[in-house]
């Protein structure tokens, strides 16, 4: 299945990240959990972003960071050369779009959480 590195990972279960962590796994997809807190997420430790983790063959990024704090990581994310990357709601940004845009990524504003749910993922 479709490998997702979820940005913004949280060992919060009332947490959008983490419950999508779950959903994802429940439907067979391969999750890569990257944040900045420590812990595990699904069985799989969440990879400090601070040290840009190396990650292949990533079909999606999934953002669960708001916009403010996007900017540091616009190289990162470029650099992971995911097929999208899927704006939860509050995550929007439209420069970074823009960076995905030109780069000829795909990108949605969606909810990770309802694609799942709905067959769309």
């Amino acid at each position: 299945m479709k490998k997702t590195v979820i940005i913004g990972a949280s060992t919060n279960p009332s947490r959008y990240s983490f419950l999508a962590a779950d959903n994802l796994v429940s439907k067979g997809h391969a999750i890569v959990p990257v944040g900045i807190k420590r812990g595990s997420v699904q069985g799989k430790e969440i990879l400090d972003i601070r040290t840009k983790p190396a990650i292949e063959d990533v079909d999606t990024v999934t953002l669960y960071i708001g916009p403010r704090h996007q900017p540091e990581w616009y190289d990162y994310i470029l650099s992971l050369k995911p097929k999208r990357v899927i704006f939860n709601p509050g995550t929007e940004n439209p420069e970074l779009e823009r960076l995905l845009k030109e780069r000829g990524i795909e990108f949605l504003e969606a909810c990770t959480l309802v694609m799942l749910r709905t067959g769309q993922y």
